[in-house]
């Protein structure tokens, strides 16, 4: 491989972009590991490195894949985006649950910090503001293809108090959901009357 094509390369790999990510395979000659160019383990020397254009060249070399970033696996940040999906699953399942970020990286096993990171990387919001869009999204469904209390929907969409929830989905959706509900199946405001 050219020095240029080596060092460009290289760069990524140091900056971890996936820039070369199934174009090139990272082989580390001290490990005996094979990587993705955006592999987040520690970052090897040059002079430890060698790279493959295809992983079954690197693993015929005597190099095993990464468990870390999976190389075997398909897709850009791969190991990243099933830590996003598996937090977008949770947060999806426990809607009515105060969930905090501590609770959602515990069910993940993951620190509270690589949680935010990693779940902003990958979709470009926080795992709050998903919580947010998710509870809103949920409520806003229930309140226009069911006839469940108000107070019920706030309960699901995680608020013990309807006078929150109210408050909440009022300044998220800029209707009240009583408004809201009416307006969804085709009625005005006067109808209540």
């Amino acid at each position: 491989m050219e020095q240029m094509l080596f060092e460009r390369i290289y760069a990524s790999v140091v900056s971890r972009e996936p820039t070369y990510d199934g174009i090139y395979y990272t082989a580390v000659l001290t490990t005996r590991i094979v990587c993705r160019p955006s592999c987040r383990a520690r970052t090897p020397k040059a002079e430890n490195v060698e790279f493959y254009p295809s992983l079954e060249k690197a693993v015929r070399a005597g190099f095993r894949p990464c468990k870390r970033c999976r190389p075997e696996e398909g897709g850009a940040l791969r190991p990243d985006a099933v830590l996003a999906a598996r937090a977008d699953a949770v947060m999806a399942a426990r809607l009515g649950e105060k969930l905090t970020l501590a609770k959602l990286a515990e069910a993940l096993t993951v620190s509270p910090f690589h949680l935010q990171r990693t779940y902003k990387q990958v979709t470009g919001c926080s795992p709050a503001a998903r919580l947010d869009q998710l509870r809103s999204d949920k409520a806003c469904e229930l309140l226009a293809h069911t006839d469940t209390p108000i107070a019920e929907i706030g309960r699901t969409a995680g608020f013990p108090g309807a006078s929150h929830f109210a408050a909440w989905f009022t300044r998220k959706n800029g209707l009240p959901p009583t408004e809201y509900r009416i307006q969804s199946k085709g009625g005005t405001a006067h109808e209540r009357e």
